[in-house]
């Protein structure tokens, strides 16, 4: 048998290990001197989520009190909101607009803003301007005569009104489809047509692939509208319960219990939750693409 011969460990000093924890307290304190304003920042943001937090898993009691940490943890309170709620079936109106407004949106701008970025034609000059005014017109100027038009149609007290013009797209979508698609070259066009590519195909086979960072941005920017829109939910779904979002029934509710305010922090948290975490899995595709879109052009 042989015996094994391990290698005698190495002892510091005590000079220098005193010497690495001075090194590394010195590297600590100088990561937090040059990231000192993102950490501001950072706490400046948080606090807020942390107090819901906090507020929510109180008891009534106590959230009416100047108390910042919970006596008891008090899970049950989100339980409590289900049951005095139709959180699920605000969260269900809510997921039907956000993706149904989502699809329609992407699918009817990504080929306008094409058309801007890559046609010829006269009056192109106009219509950019034309969808830079849409921006900027603010929607409380035309909703009165949109409204009149819904009531005849009969299609108030739901959300289809909100649903049905996104298939005609939307003037920031496009502006930012646009942007990102003039910065791609001409020549990866120019190619596809000489292999005999229509325009359609070219936009579906060549630029959306080349373009997915700003529809996935575009998307997400959707998606966010419409998860927290209040001004459009609260033009046509109506007073009935059942058609409420998830932004107006989350209003509902903390008018039914304002002092009750554990529960409203409660049914406050699980309402941005999905919005946290979605942001949270794609913040890179989303920063990518508004990084990249207006480059130039």
């Amino acid at each position: 048998m042989s015996a094994t011969v391990t290698a005698p460990r190495r002892v510091l000093a005590p000079s220098a290990r005193r010497d690495g924890t001075r090194a590394r307290r010195r590297r600590v304190l100088l990561w937090i001197a040059t990231h000192a304003l993102a950490i501001a920042l950072a706490l400046m943001f948080l606090a807020p989520v942390v107090f819901i937090v906090l507020t929510a898993l109180m008891t009534d009691e106590q959230a009416l009190t100047s108390d910042l940490w919970p006596r008891t943890w008090n899970w049950e309170n989100f339980a409590e909101v289900f049951e005095k709620s139709l959180l699920l079936r605000w969260a269900g109106n809510t997921l039907m607009y956000a993706a149904l407004g989502t699809l329609f949106t992407v699918v009817s701008s990504v080929p306008v803003a094409y058309a801007l970025a890559r046609f010829r034609f006269r009056g192109r000059r106009a219509a950019f301007l034309l969808v830079i005014t849409a921006m900027m017109l603010p929607p409380q100027v035309v909703a009165v005569p949109i409204y009149l038009v819904w009531a005849r149609l009969g299609l108030t007290d739901s959300l289809w009104p909100l649903i049905l013009p996104m298939l005609l797209g939307d003037a920031f979508s496009i502006f930012l489809l646009r942007q990102f698609l003039v910065t791609i070259p001409r020549d990866y066009t120019d190619a596809a047509k000489v292999d005999g590519c229509s325009d359609f195909r070219t936009l579906v086979r060549v630029i959306l692939p080349m373009a997915r960072p700003a529809v996935a941005a575009v998307a997400l920017f959707q998606f966010f509208y419409c998860w927290n829109d209040y001004y459009g939910p609260l033009l046509y779904a109506g007073v009935e319960q059942e058609n409420l979002t998830l932004s107006l029934g989350l209003a509902t509710f903390k008018a039914f219990h304002s002092v009750q305010w554990n529960l409203t922090m409660a049914a406050t948290l699980l309402v941005t939750a999905p919005v946290i975490i979605v942001f949270f899995f794609a913040q890179r595709v989303f920063i990518e693409g508004v990084t990249l879109t207006g480059v130039k052009g």
